[in-house]
């Protein structure tokens, strides 16, 4: 009875201070110019928040900018140093706190220095190009409810600082907290639209220059391409994901049933960050936010749940440019020049004067150098390249999440895609509590028919557009442009009529591949080389999650607890595939080299259970062998039984041992450990772990290369025992179901936790529970959240 009466109060105190921050004034809306750099926010803005176990907070508010002066305010309390980092970023302000040769965290683009990425976004801010976008009427620019949310946000974060004593060490008592505007947020949200496109290049954006006396070598095509395949393949990115969406044919209940579970960096500025989002009547959703966003991203309701994976689509092209003999800064276009216009920046250096530079721009974008130190693109007195993104056109992102959040069905979700055309480098996955299920990779990318890309390539372009999906289109010819489709919402980009799209499918799974396996049994073909590949040999990742999934899906009966235990079953299928071939043949190099010792290898490789759990033994010698052997045998050298699109899940298969390089990379792991006085067949567990409050949690899991769909990518540090920290991996994971109530059934987990201060009660608790295998159920409904026994419940407010 006690228990009862206290849940009534918790209610009617919650119902007071509802209705309380719903009789606040509005707020004033006003110009989003300079002044906002002097006079970050005004009006009053609140919100009510009730916090649940592991910190989530569940936001009540009784508007969007409310809603994000909440989200905004519970953001900082949890990471006000990340963010704040993040905010110099785009100011274009690092080099004069931390130095112009000191790295980014690479969480808000590529580049490599402090000075570069400043370059980059001090022209950003110069060119006014996130006010022109803010300015552009929807559905081709934000809408109002974004734009009140991205002030709210600025808002609820300055009101965090002004009101609370930082204590994070990473910048307790830093001149570089301060207050930020709408305007920094939405270049926050600019700068990750543009990720894999001007973001990928900011190195070369601001270090081209115009050729001098010297001669300058072209661009060489074959190694271009060779550069642009490694550069841009899905194995290789520094982000990835999973998910999959049952049907209501393959689950107990007829209803649909989503597990998510993105690859995502540990640490720095593109974490997840858990809530729900209410405004009663309006809208109510719980998920995961990348920090500085102002809305859930990937998440839930009470109807529909959605995740991403990072997709194949390639977000930009090149145009190589005809360069007037006169002068290296003109360039030809049907046969008249044009100039380049100059954008000329300075950036404030610690320790010295400014550094002024310019940047050299074209009707296609800016000059670029290179993409990365690989991939060169020489400027010389003939020739320069300019980079197409068309998602520096971009700010919808956020309301595609805004009209995901409010979806009551899959159908909605294709809706939304379809008419905000928002997502510039993800797939989305869905399922709905009707029992369908839904894949569509509706990217923003640019216009590269193959039609297109066969009539305009040049030669380098025709040998990296096969190779990688990079064109290179002649930039001298007018005809050679992108174009438009009738249903896009901006020039240049394709519209949701030439998107893959797989609907109400038994199971429908991405693991960073192309769509072409979205289900291995109705392959989705016919969309053009820029959204990837088709009939070409998958991941190891895909394999095993295929392999799983539609295993599944075959079985039927699923539920949530089905979801659950296939993100932690820690299968490596690199394992299956090849364990007991390395063990043989171990064998048999053991008796050739006596020498060497390879007896207690040769066991522990035979005896491995061919998973990554923490008590796996034999786990850490094979996944040592298999990095060292990945490395030092080409794919067509690694097995017997090549790749057959007829039979694309189990090609290739059957290990080559007699490749060159399989006995040096067994004898080097096996040194390597043993020189780390790491036994060959001790638990994964044992060398593999993070530190947390003092507290060693060991962690399961494998890399990218074992194809585990249990993803992380573990740092590795002989010295300190083995892998003792995680560059990127399992982040924010969800399983969700609904069993016909209005509450969905869903159970998550935030593997690196809400905060990274580490005086934060949040700092790792669910990383422990990530490590001991262990979920977080969801507290969704006011009943649920009210019922918790962490329940604190906080007001906040503009003072």
């Amino acid at each position: 009875m006690h228990f009862r009466t206290r849940l009534r109060r918790l209610a009617l105190t919650s119902i007071a201070l509802v209705t309380a921050a719903a009789a606040l004034p509005p707020a004033t809306a006003g110009a989003d110019d300079g002044s906002r750099d002097r006079h970050p926010s005004s009006g009053r803005l609140s919100a009510l928040i009730h916090y649940t176990e592991y910190g989530v907070p569940h936001i009540v508010a009784k508007d969007y900018a409310n809603l994000g002066f909440g989200t905004g305010w519970a953001q900082a309390a949890d990471q006000v140093c990340t963010l704040a980092d993040g905010f110099l970023t785009v100011r274009g302000e690092r080099s004069r706190h931390f130095g112009p040769d000191a790295a980014p965290d690479g969480s808000l683009s590529s580049a490599t220095r402090n000075l570069s990425s400043d370059l980059y976004f001090a022209g950003v801010r110069k060119a006014g190009t996130v006010e022109k976008l803010l300015a552009t009427p929807a559905p081709a620019g934000p809408s109002r409810q974004i734009r009140e949310s991205m002030r709210g946000w600025a808002a609820g974060y300055n009101a965090w600082i002004a009101q609370n004593r930082v204590t994070d060490p990473a910048c307790a008592g830093a001149d570089w907290v301060r207050p930020v505007t709408p305007l920094d947020v939405a270049r926050r949200g600019f700068a990750v639209s543009v990720l894999g496109g001007q973001g990928r290049a900011v190195d070369g954006i601001t270090a081209a220059t115009p050729p001098g006396a010297a001669p300058v070598g072209e661009a060489d095509p074959g190694r271009t391409a060779r550069a642009a395949r490694e550069l841009f393949a899905p194995d290789g990115a520094d982000m990835g994901s999973n998910a999959v969406a049952f049907s209501g044919r393959t689950t107990a209940n007829g209803r649909g049933l989503l597990l998510g579970n993105p690859h995502y960096p540990w640490q720095g500025g593109r974490r997840f960050w858990q809530s729900q989002q209410t405004i009663p009547g309006e809208l109510n959703v719980s998920g995961a936010s990348l920090l500085g966003t102002t809305i859930v991203g990937i998440g839930f309701n009470e109807k529909v749940a959605w995740s991403h994976t990072v997709a194949t689509g390639v977000t930009l092209n090149l145009h190589e440019l005809r360069l007037d003999p006169a002068d290296p800064t003109a360039y030809f276009v049907d046969g008249k020049p044009e100039r380049m216009t100059q954008r000329t920046v300075s950036v404030p250096v610690k320790g010295g004067p400014p550094v002024t530079r310019t940047q050299w721009w074209t009707r296609y974008g800016p000059v670029v150098s290179g993409l990365g130190a690989t991939l060169p693109l020489p400027w010389s007195a003939t020739t320069a390249y300019a980079l197409n993104d068309p998602n520096a056109a971009n700010l919808r992102g956020s309301d595609t999440a805004l009209g995901f959040a409010k979806a009551r069905s899959t159908h909605d979700i294709h809706s939304t895609l379809r008419r905000v055309q928002g997502l510039p480098w993800v797939n989305t996955v869905a399922a709905d509590s009707a029992g369908h299920s839904f894949f569509s990779q509706a990217q923003v990318l640019p216009r590269i028919t193959d039609e297109l890309a066969g009539r305009c390539s040049t030669p380098l372009g025709k040998v990296t557009y096969p190779a990688s999906g990079v064109a290179v289109l002649d930039g001298s010819r007018a005809d050679c442009g992108l174009g438009s489709d009738k249903d896009a919402v901006q020039p240049g980009i394709f519209g949701p009529a030439r998107m893959p799209v797989l609907k109400d499918a038994p199971y429908a799974e991405n693991s960073n591949d192309s769509a072409w396996l979205t289900n291995a049994d109705r392959p989705l073909t016919g969309y053009e080389r820029v959204f990837g590949t088709v009939a070409t040999p998958r991941s190891l990742r895909t394999r095993g999650a295929v392999e799983d999934v539609s295993a599944m899906a075959r079985g039927g009966r699923l539920t949530v607890g089905d979801l659950q235990r296939q993100q932690f079953a820690n299968r490596a299928p690199a394992g299956d595939l090849a364990a007991a071939d390395a063990a043989k043949a171990c064998t048999a190099l053991a008796a050739e080299r006596p020498d060497v010792g390879l007896e207690e290898a040769c066991e522990a490789l035979g005896r491995w259970d061919r998973t990554v759990n923490t008590d796996s033994r034999g786990a850490l010698l094979f996944d040592r062998f298999w990095r060292r052997l990945v490395a030092a045998v080409p794919p067509a050298q690694l097995w017997k039984v090549p790749f057959s699109a007829t039979d694309p899940v189990r090609t290739p298969h059957t290990l080559n041992t007699a490749a060159p390089g399989f006995a040096r990379a067994l004898t080097g792991a096996v040194s390597e450990l043993r020189a780390a006085g790491i036994a060959l067949d001790a638990p994964l567990g044992r060398h593999q772990f993070v530190v947390r409050d003092g507290e060693r949690l060991p962690l399961h899991g494998g890399t990218e290369s074992l194809g585990v769909w249990n993803k992380i990518e573990p740092v590795w540090d002989a010295a300190g025992g083995g892998y003792t920290g995680v560059s990127t991996g399992s982040s924010h994971i969800q399983a969700v179901g609904w069993d016909g109530g209005r509450c969905p059934v869903a159970r998550t987990l935030l593997t690196y936790a809400q905060s990274s201060n580490p005086s934060s009660p949040h700092y790792g608790d669910q990383t422990r529970l990530y490590s001991g295998e262990r979920w977080v159920t969801s507290r969704f409904c006011e009943k649920d959240i009210l019922g918790s026994p962490a329940l604190r419940v906080e007001r906040v407010r503009e003072r």
